[in-house]
Formats: structure tokens, C-alpha cells, sequence
């Protein structure tokens, strides 16, 4: 079995087998959202996050992440929104000006696929989320794509009147895209 597993991680590292990756490449990344609200989906936009992650394909239990959003670079489609969304009811972005997520464990998944686990910070509040993603290699960069859900009432965002999940759904789908490169020794 563990010969299989190996045989799996080669074959989706490609050339990276052994490598170490961590340097996030900013400008190829993105942390975005996907909520409904009347039913309607919403999409938005971090425009200000840092990653540090050190990740090897070849063992991707060995893997660790940092990731810290700036709320206060939220874009959710309009000026208007954008405000009311880094207010009180929702991010409280004066006292509360980023979201942290802290790894604990990688495992794999089977047929491309992986899982991180650790700690989301939101408002002062600390849960566990699970987050599945795949990996892939291109040229000399290693590409991870995955998606989680986020109950945003067990975080205190959306509170008073956007409390009604008939207006505003409670979950959201957080979706992130990450371009490392590898580690320079």
C-alpha cells in the first residue's frame, strides 16, 4: 500500500518529487468567496493576503501553512457593499483587520486530491476547518486549487438583521488558488 501511495505522489508531483515549495507567487494567487444572498450567488475577493507554506509532493504530511487575509481588502462587487461588509454587523474590519488560518495536519486524499486541516481565526473567534485541494505542477511552479465551506454565524459575521439566512446564506464557499515556487537552499 505505501508503495502505491508513493507511486501516486510521483506520478502528481512530476518533477517535483522532493522538492520543497513555499515562496507564494502574490500576483498568480487569489482567496475569493462565493455566498447567496436571496438566493443569488455573490462572488467576491480578498485583494490583500500573505501565505507562508512549505509543502513537498513528495511528502505532503510534512506540510505547514500560514495564510493571513487582510477583511479590510474585501471586494464584494461595489463600493457600497465593500463598506457595509468591513462594518460591524459583518467583518468589524477596524477591530478585527484579518482572518488567519493555521495548518495542523496534511494528509492525501487519493487520485490527485489532498487535505490540510487546521484553525480559522474570523472576528476572535477559532474553529477547525478542513480544506481539500489538489496539486499540480507547472514548470517550475507548484499549484494548489481547493475550496472549503464556511458557516459565517459560527464566526459572528452577518449579525442583527443579515443574521436571516433567508436573506443571506450562511454558508459561503471559500476557494483559493496558490502559485509556490520552490524553495531556494
Amino acid at each position: 500500500m505505501m508503495r502505491l501511495l508513493y507511486l501516486l505522489l510521483l506520478l502528481t508531483a512530476g518533477a517535483a518529487q522532493g522538492a520543497e515549495f513555499g515562496p507564494l507567487l502574490a500576483e498568480k494567487s487569489s482567496v475569493t468567496f462565493v455566498t447567496r444572498q436571496m438566493n443569488v450567488p455573490v462572488e467576491g475577493v480578498f485583494r490583500k493576503f500573505t501565505a507562508q507554506m512549505l509543502l513537498d509532493p513528495a511528502r505532503p504530511d510534512t506540510g505547514r501553512a500560514q495564510i493571513d487575509i487582510d477583511l479590510g481588502s474585501v471586494d464584494a462587487g461595489s463600493d457600497e457593499a465593500n463598506e457595509e461588509v468591513k462594518g460591524k454587523s459583518w467583518f468589524n474590519a477596524r477591530d478585527f483587520p484579518r482572518a488567519s488560518f493555521s495548518s495542523t495536519a496534511f494528509r492525501v486524499l487519493g487520485g490527485g486530491r489532498f487535505e490540510t486541516s487546521g484553525k480559522m481565526s474570523i472576528k476572535g473567534k477559532t474553529l477547525e476547518v478542513r480544506a481539500p485541494f489538489t496539486l499540480r505542477q507547472e514548470k517550475d511552479m507548484l499549484v494548489l486549487d481547493g475550496s472549503f465551506p464556511l458557516k459565517r454565524l459560527d464566526y459572528g459575521i452577518g449579525s442583527g438583521i443579515w443574521s436571516d439566512t433567508s436573506v443571506v446564506a450562511d454558508e459561503v464557499q471559500v476557494r483559493f488558488h496558490f502559485v509556490l515556487t520552490p524553495v531556494r537552499k
